[in-house]
């Protein structure tokens, strides 16, 4: 019994971590949408977008692999919520710097729903996110 009690111990601190962690999620959908020029939801939900679905699947998989860079390295709550706010700041500067240097055209392609524009938007996140999160092993 006392290895279950052990065991479960830190659950509390799960449970704050893992509810932030999802609070983060939505709110980076929130400013990720704000940043990109095309509605990513309509797109994906309406005309069924495999492009806008595979940008937007990349981002939000490398932001969570940041998120849980921050999470593995933070040493309290505060510490987690500042490394959380720069991973969305480090997803929305790699769309930006993919749209304004690399492919200028990425949200008009995506808009055409050019998978290969979607694929590398989400590959050029994904590597975001793990740099991010190797980054904040300090």
């Amino acid at each position: 019994m006392d290895a279950l009690l052990t065991s479960i111990s830190g659950l509390d601190n799960f449970a704050v971590y893992f509810a932030l962690s999802i609070v983060f999620l939505f709110v980076f959908k929130i400013v990720y949408a704000f940043v990109t020029p095309h509605d990513e939801w309509k797109l994906v939900k309406e005309q069924k977008s495999v492009a806008a679905a595979a940008g937007f699947g990349g981002a939000m998989v490398g932001f969570a692999i940041a998120l849980s860079g921050a999470v593995a390295n933070s040493q309290s709550l505060i510490d987690f919520a500042v490394w959380g706010v720069v991973a969305i700041v480090a997803q929305a500067l790699a769309f930006a710097i993919l749209r304004f240097t690399f492919m200028p055209k990425i949200a008009e392609r995506i808009n055409n729903n050019e998978v290969s524009a979607g694929v590398m938007l989400a590959a050029v996140s994904i590597a975001v996110g793990l740099l991010n999160a190797a980054c904040m092993t300090y």
